[in-house]
């Protein structure tokens, strides 16, 4: 059985993390001021179906292939 390569979860935590802030802190400038009287929770409800594709299908993906090496030490 092959050995599974060396992966640091702390390091890929902090450039999820770094990746993460500045695409909710645009989102919700975005959704804001379409919505100004809904309440928090109906924000959150638009704004986390668009955040969880961004992750899966371009955060994710970018972060492995630009700081592999650096993940993978």
């Amino acid at each position: 059985m092959a050995q599974a390569p060396n992966f640091s979860r702390s390091r890929f935590t902090v450039a999820v993390m770094l990746a993460v802030y500045p695409l909710v802190t645009a989102l919700l400038y975005a959704v804001m001021p379409l919505t100004p009287d809904w309440p928090l929770w109906m924000r959150t409800l638009v704004v986390v179906p668009v955040m969880a594709v961004a992750m899966v299908w371009v955060l994710i993906p970018r972060i492995h292939r630009h700081l592999s090496l650096w993940l993978h030490p």
